[in-house]
């Protein structure tokens, strides 16, 4: 083997030199290095290559072990082949290029002729594009959905009110999937450097991922749908935990509420403005002089005291927690990280300090077990307050001067890495100590963590916002793609600052976003210091009450959103989906008029669109639709135009949705009325719904202790079947209310008793007040009328329904 030195030239991995066959795949070297190809599933191939014979390990992403399946290994003089039961890798020995194919021989992704190789310590692996392949995900990257023809830079940056295609931003996930006519494919790089994506930016040869240092490392996933193959991915570097019923509800933030009789005040407000609301956020002015693990005497005398009183009206409290530890010897968290060796450091010993809002800051590495313990212990100074959830902000790390030295050191499990390899999981690693520490402080409590940086794996510890957005339409419409990209990404749980943190919301703004932010899967509203009031009433008569309307519509929805995150935290798949993993064959989805477009809880088709339009175009991919509101009804593979008046944002169901509503509530710990309204859109083909319940907050569904059932509903048989429960959870709902959607139906049989359908008229939303009595100012009001509804006992037993028709 020649090894050459480290140049600026480009250095390919070379040919294959010997190679042999171990229980999970093959491993040899080339002549400029080595490599190893693992076989992890049937649809799973990891491919390593390095210039040094022992590979680097990145010990967070990753949670899958190689699962021992069936594989073999053929061979000549030009080629190896290595074929599981879903696909075969291509070694070409001549040149180490990799093909990949599923088993009809279809070509799914191959390398270019320059394959993998060096510039430097810079290892990069070339791709050559497939006709018309497109390429949809990494994570929180700004721009258009297909990736195509874009460069994107994976380094955790923090951007103030950062613009509608800058890059990079705060969170780092070098997981994206190609789509092409003979198949789509994921490739996630398990590299935790700084790396580049380019999808044939300034280039018409190939495109290629890279990473600044280390080895080229990445996952190579096959699978026959996009759902699958994000599924797979979530396998690989885990998924959400179900989160607290709370934390689905609407979150009220703001840069900052203070002092405690104006949190007290806010919290009032929206119950006597009969506003759900269920999350309250105290930001760094609740700290004094902005140092973590403290309350400002003057502002928050008594924060004891102030958290019972908001819980008394059904509020959580979750506030914020930066890294930087201020250097005051006489504040007791950095004397003792101090003396415990806790804080990052400089090659000779000395502690590296940055400053952010307290002054000059040391940084706990969090990188470190006996760190992420220590700042566990240090959380419990919050849960003795009473406070319910954790927000990691300012987690890049980021520090005034935006340019962290990159020869700091951190422990990385007791590996010792730079900051080069350390910045990306940097974040990812405090949200995991917030976790942790919200878990030993609270036992009996599931977790809420909010954080604005992570990498690959995120999802096991927080739900993500997307940081610091602007008040603009176009931010507006940014957020919503960044949301999709994540869901893609394997980051089910997210969202964005409704009505925008930089800046100032217009009245139609505001209206128009709450609306988007009720269909995301994290609601929450923020906006920034020196700024108007932002809370729901701030704008008006008329955008209170289009904002009390979504609000309400979120909570009613509850039932079905709760159901979503329960499947989402197993099969990792997305509660806000783009089109792209449903229809990633459909053109137009891809087209910037629809790309906006997206499923919210498999049922809802939400076509997001500026404040300032009147009208919309809406594309309706294959099947039927129903515009939510007033159930007209419309073919798919169509454009179609929708009126958009301030108080109904497009909103159309898939023909066959079925979904769960409750009765309001003013937040998630207040009892319904016992009433589960079970809503069924008639369609051609055959679906199914998982409804799920349990206490909301504790971790006892772990052991059974839920409610769950499947719902089918099959067209040729004209039936619904409500399978019998599972799990020793009693449900909460006493009855069931049919609401049948696009049906003729007049009688119904439900376990063999015949029911009349009732004739009602329904409305999702309430009619607003005609605050100007002229009548060029009147608002739209839609309703469904006469539809049709049974009601009838629930049980735990099989319940079938027949005679839809």
């Amino acid at each position: 083997m020649t090894h050459q030195k480290s140049s600026a030239t480009h250095l390919g991995i070379g040919k294959v030199i010997n190679w042999e066959q171990f229980d999970q795949g093959i491993k040899g070297s080339t002549a400029l290095g080595y490599f190893k190809i693992t076989v992890f599933e049937a649809g799973k191939i990891k491919v390593q290559a390095s210039r040094f014979e022992e590979f680097e390990i990145n010990p967070y992403s990753v949670i899958e072990s190689p699962e021992f399946v069936t594989f073999s290994v053929k061979s000549d003089s030009k080629k190896i082949q290595l074929i599981t039961g879903k696909i075969k890798a291509e070694l070409i020995l001549s040149s180490f290029q990799i093909r990949f194919l599923d088993l009809e021989g279809n070509l799914l992704n191959e390398d270019d002729s320059l394959g993998i190789a060096w510039i430097g310590t810079e290892v990069s692996c070339y791709k050559k594009v497939q006709p018309e392949e497109k390429f949809i995900g990494l994570g929180e990257k700004t721009g258009n959905l297909n990736r195509a023809g874009s460069a994107y830079t994976n380094w955790n940056t923090d951007y103030f009110a950062y613009g509608v295609n800058d890059d990079p931003l705060y969170m780092s996930i070098p997981f994206y999937i190609g789509i092409h006519q003979k198949g789509a494919y994921g490739i996630y790089l398990d590299n935790t450097h700084k790396t580049v994506f380019n999808f044939g930016a300034s280039t018409n040869r190939f495109i290629y991922f890279s990473a600044e240092d280390g080895d080229m490392s990445y996952f190579f996933i096959y699978e026959n749908t996009i759902p699958k193959i994000i599924s797979s991915y979530t396998k690989l570097t885990g998924r959400m935990e179900l989160p607290p019923l709370w934390s689905l509800g609407f979150q009220q933030c703001r840069y900052s509420y203070y002092p405690d009789s104006e949190v007290i005040t806010l919290a009032k407000t929206f119950r006597d403005k009969d506003m759900p609301a269920d999350v309250i956020y105290l930001d760094i002015h609740h700290m004094e002089e902005y140092k973590v693990f403290t309350f400002d005497g003057k502002k928050f005398p008594d924060p004891k005291r102030m958290i019972a009183e908001l819980k008394a009206k059904g509020f959580k409290v979750v506030v914020i927690m930066d890294p930087g530890i201020k250097a005051k010897s006489d504040y007791l968290p950095y004397s003792e990280g101090k003396k415990k060796g806790l804080f990052v450091k400089y090659p000779d010993g000395e502690e590296y300090q940055g400053q952010v809002w307290p002054g000059w800051c040391a940084f706990p590495d969090f990188t470190a077990e006996k760190t992420r313990a220590w700042w566990a212990e240090k959380m419990a100074y919050y849960t003795e307050a009473g406070v319910d959830g954790f927000w990691t902000d300012m987690n890049e790390p980021a520090s005034w001067g935006q340019f962290t030295p990159n020869l700091l050191e951190f422990s990385y499990e007791g590996e010792k890495v730079s900051h080069r390899k350390a910045r990306n999981i940097y974040g990812m690693q405090m949200a995991r100590s917030a976790q942790e520490g919200a878990v030993i402080n609270n036992k009996d409590k599931r977790p809420f963590v909010l954080t604005r940086s992570g990498f690959a794996g995120i999802q096991r510890h927080a739900a993500a916002w997307t940081g610091d957005n602007v008040a603009s339409e176009e931010h507006m419409l940014a957020g919503v793609r960044l949301v999709n990209s994540l869901g893609i990404s394997g980051v089910a749980f997210s969202g964005y600052d409704v009505g925008g943190f930089a800046g100032e919301s217009s009245k139609s703004l505001f209206a128009r976003w709450m609306s988007i932010g009720a269909f995301a899967p994290l609601y929450r509203a923020h906006s920034m210091i020196n700024s108007n009031d932002a809370e729901p009433w701030a704008f008006g008569e008329e955008v209170e009450e289009i904002s009390r309307n979504y609000m309400k519509l979120r909570y009613q929805l509850l039932p079905t959103l709760y159901s979503k995150f329960f499947k989402a935290s197993l099969d990792g798949l997305p509660v806000a989906s783009s089109l792209a993993i449903n229809y990633p064959l459909d053109p137009k989805i891809y087209q910037t008029a629809y790309q906006n477009q997206y499923l919210f809880c498999d049922s809802f088709m939400v076509a997001p669109v500026e404040s300032t339009r009147e009208i919309a175009k809406v594309y309706l991919p294959e099947g039927s639709w129903y515009f939510l509101y007033s159930d007209s009804f419309y073919p798919g593979n169509q454009e179609i135009y929708l009126d958009t008046p301030l108080n109904y944002l497009p909103v159309l169901v898939k023909g066959g949705s079925i979904f769960t509503m409750q009765s309001t509530v003013s937040h998630t710990q207040e009892q319904h009325n016992g009433i589960l309204s079970l809503h069924l859109y008639k369609g051609e083909k055959e679906n199914e719904f998982l409804h799920y319940e349990d206490d909301g907050e504790s971790f006892d569904y772990q052991e059974m202790n839920y409610h769950k059932r499947n719902i089918r509903y099959s067209p040729s048989e004209m039936q619904l079947n409500l399978e019998e429960a599972t799990g020793n959870f009693g449900s909460k709902f006493h009855s069931i209310r049919l609401y049948l959607h696009g049906f003729k139906t007049e009688v119904i049989s439900v376990n063999g008793v015949m029911h009349a359908t009732e004739k009602k008229d329904f409305a999702f939303l309430g009619k607003l007040t005609e605050f100007d009595p002229l009548p060029e100012h009147e608002h739209p009001f839609y309703q469904i009328k006469g539809l049709s509804v049974v009601e009838f006992k629930n049980s735990n037993q099989a319940i079938e329904i027949t005679g839809l028709l």
